[in-house]
């Protein structure tokens, strides 16, 4: 199980990736980001849920990914499922880059 994360509005723009649980083969510039649930454990630890994110505008979500992240770090285990930290706080990292880039955008999740 996992989440799909989305940043849409006008001229959203993300650098080319190719992360997550899924995603395209090759990379995408689309604002969307396969999280696994197995990083809920992760985020309850902060009172968070990748689902608070949802009908935000990504500015005022900035905040408290970065606090999240700064407690997580983004050091990434070699198993993307592993409810660890740092895998957590790398997922979130991202999601944060974009906010930043595109703060008048709004999260949706599915």
């Amino acid at each position: 199980m996992s989440y799909d994360v989305y940043l849409e509005g006008d001229d959203v723009k993300v650098d080319h990736h190719e992360e997550g649980g899924t995603y395209v083969l090759g990379g995408t510039d689309k604002a969307c980001l396969n999280i696994t649930y197995n990083y809920a454990e992760v985020y309850r630890l902060f009172d968070f849920s990748i689902r608070d994110l949802d009908g935000k505008r990504a500015g005022d979500t900035i905040e408290v990914m970065t606090s999240i992240v700064e407690k997580t770090g983004i050091h990434c285990f070699t198993d993307y499922w592993a409810p660890t930290p740092g895998n957590a706080g790398a997922a979130l990292n991202t999601l944060l880059t974009w906010a930043r880039a595109n703060p008048d955008a709004t999260w949706s999740v599915l």
